[in-house]
This record gives C-alpha cells, sequence and structure tokens, in this order.
C-alpha cells in the first residue's frame, strides 16, 4: 500500500507543473486526499466491511468533493487534477496511468444492474465536466475532451468529443500526451470541408457563367 501512494505521490509531481514539493501534495491537494482515503476504504470493502469502507469514502467526499464508491476497482499512478465534484461510481474500473478533471462523472444510466458503470483503460485522459454514463470500455491511450457526454465504448488510441461524444480516430498512433486543450474538433474539421466545398461550387457557377458571357 506504501508503495502506490508512492506512485501516486510521484505521478502527481510528473503531470502538475504548479506542484511545488511532495509536502505540498499531501497537505493540500484533495485529489490526493481522495485517492487516499479511496485505497484505504477498499481494502476495508473487500474484507466485507462495507458500512467501515462507505464511511471513510463518505467522510473523505464531505471534505474533498470527490465522491469514490470504496466498491471501485483503480489502478496505479492516478491523479485526480483539482477534483471537485467528482463522482466514481461503484462498478468502476480504471486502469493505471489515467488523469482526470473536476466535475468528471464515471457513473451509471439507472437503467442498468450489476455492471453499470465505465471501464476505463491504461493512459487515458478524461476532461473537466466530462460526463461517461453506463457500462461500456474507454481504450488504452485514449481522450475524453472537457465537456463531453460518452454513452458509449471508445477505441483505444482514440480522441471524443461533444454531447453525445463523437469517435476522433487518430491512425492508431499512441498517445503521449495527455493534454485536455489540444484535442481534435470534428464538428470545426466538417465545417472546413463544407467551406471548401461551397467555394469549389462557386468557382464552377462562375466559370460557367463567364463561358455563357462569352
Amino acid at each position: 500500500m506504501f508503495e502506490i501512494f508512492k506512485e501516486d505521490l510521484a505521478c502527481i509531481k510528473d503531470r502538475d507543473p504548479a506542484a511545488t514539493s511532495s509536502m505540498e501534495i499531501i497537505l493540500c491537494y484533495p485529489g490526493f486526499k481522495a485517492i487516499r482515503a479511496y485505497r484505504r476504504a477498499h481494502r476495508q470493502y473487500l474484507k466485507g466491511h462495507t458500512l467501515r469502507a462507505r464511511m471513510i469514502s463518505q467522510r473523505c467526499a464531505y471534505k474533498t468533493g470527490i465522491e469514490i464508491h470504496p466498491g471501485a476497482k483503480i489502478g496505479k499512478r492516478f491523479f485526480i487534477d483539482h477534483g471537485h465534484g467528482v463522482v466514481i461510481g461503484e462498478t468502476t474500473e480504471i486502469g493505471d496511468d489515467v488523469t482526470i478533471y473536476q466535475g468528471v462523472t464515471l457513473g451509471g444510466t439507472g437503467k442498468e444492474t450489476g455492471k453499470r458503470h465505465p471501464t476505463i483503460g491504461n493512459n487515458v485522459m478524461i476532461g473537466a465536466g466530462a460526463k461517461l454514463l453506463g457500462s461500456f470500455k474507454v481504450g488504452d491511450n485514449t481522450r475524453i475532451a472537457a465537456g463531453s457526454v460518452v454513452l458509449s465504448e471508445v477505441p483505444p488510441n482514440s480522441t471524443a468529443v461533444g454531447s453525445p461524444a463523437r469517435v476522433v480516430r487518430t491512425k492508431g498512433q499512441r498517445v503521449t500526451e495527455l493534454d485536455q486543450v489540444h484535442i481534435p474538433d470534428p464538428i470545426s474539421r466538417e465545417l472546413r470541408k463544407l467551406h471548401k466545398k461551397v467555394d469549389r461550387l462557386e468557382k464552377e457557377v462562375e466559370a460557367g457563367n463567364s463561358r455563357k458571357g462569352e
């Protein structure tokens, strides 16, 4: 457990340029406090002490604004940046090296039983305010843009944008830079295509009118 805490601490120092020291992270970062409380609560949950586990998680939610159900399964080097308003449901599964931002919900639709929350792969970034609702998988090396609403599976090495989210493939290349700003926008891309098509048609019309005038 101590080694996992060390890795959680180290990943924050690596990913957050505002972090000046380990002590600052331990004392001041709600995301670190939340994941530390979650790992304690999860151990109690696995032992069958569900009430004790929920008491730990709810006390942490009151202090940090981050609610992680102790039944969720979360891998190594998990980073919640800022964190207020984050909700992670009971049957959520999260891989290694995942980063999420404030306002993210990994929740259910209210219509499912059993496995009803998302499964998040490795090396995934989920932008601020994104909502992932339902039992589906988000593949490795994937980015979810801020404010997106994801309701179905997202393949590996891709980006999901919008509400409802649309998938933008990245040609199978590994996503190495976790950046919630520089994400391709499929809507603006389609608008650019449309503008080019309109320009081409206008030129064809002008050329046709010129030939008629001759």
